[in-house]
């Protein structure tokens, strides 16, 4: 499961942590990438979530959108803006790239680390967030076809997973490098074509975005041996009234067939 949680922005960060909670508890994933997840010095959003619901957690700093300066509210003073990884089994091991920018002071960062479940099978997951503005093009372009090249530099025989929110569809020349060396799960699981995850029904959606509105932007690729998808769907419906984000969440039912080295 991946999942943009629009980090301390308004509308009402508490109340939508809850109820983004709440789903998390009805879905269950195994497997949960987050971007614009928060940070504190005492704790992530990641670990949060992870202790909720008997999990494992990892984080990485910095990533996009840039914190607002000054703060908006007081909640936000401090905090720090990344992406996050929540696990039902043990993370082996992280590690953290920079991606390419030449128009922003700070890079977003990709989270990659490495899992094993119970039957001893191995695979890796990358988390990232990529650049949005339709004048950064460039660098948007630079960022996913580094995120290609990561999913690329590993032995097939250990699958590898992006869990990210790409500001971008399957059709947008942004998308073409990871199509290049990976499966879009949503296109292997024959996903509702019809679906969006940037919605102009959220009402806090950034309508602003004409490159990303009403688009399916938030993506699970796949790349690696014995990776069965059975299943993509996400969910558009508001919890107790309101919308846990502006972004909805992307699932998709995944099996290792083989296990890995």
């Amino acid at each position: 499961m991946t999942w943009n949680v629009l980090w301390r922005f308004d509308p009402d960060w508490k109340g939508r942590q809850e109820r983004i909670l709440a789903v998390l508890k009805e879905v269950c994933p195994d497997v949960l990438g987050l971007q614009e997840c928060w940070a504190t010095d005492e704790h992530t959003q990641a670990e949060i979530f992870a202790e909720h619901l008997g999990m494992h957690a990892a984080y990485a700093a910095s990533s996009l959108p840039p914190v607002p300066s000054p703060p908006e509210h007081p909640d936000q003073n401090g905090v720090r803006m990344g992406v996050g990884l929540v696990s039902r089994w043990p993370v082996l091991s992280t590690r953290h790239h920079a991606l390419p920018v030449s128009h922003r002071q700070i890079a977003p960062v990709a989270l990659e680390a490495r899992m094993e479940d119970e039957r001893g099978r191995r695979f890796d997951v990358l988390v990232a967030g990529t650049e949005w503005e339709p004048e950064y093009a460039d660098d948007h372009l630079a960022q996913t076809r580094r995120l290609a090249e990561l999913l690329a530099a590993a032995d097939d025989s250990v699958p590898r997973f992006l869990l990210a929110d790409l500001n971008c569809d399957a059709s947008q020349a942004e998308f073409a490098p990871l199509a290049a060396v990976a499966d879009d799960t949503w296109e292997r699981a024959n996903g509702d074509p019809r679906a969006v995850t940037l919605s102009s029904a959220v009402p806090f959606a950034p309508l602003e975005a004409t490159k990303e509105i009403d688009r399916r932007v938030d993506h699970i690729v796949a790349r690696g041996a014995g990776i069965s998808v059975t299943g993509a769907s996400t969910i558009d419906s508001p919890v107790r009234g309101l919308f846990p984000s502006d972004h909805f969440p992307v699932i998709a039912d995944v099996e290792l067939r083989v296990s890995s080295p």
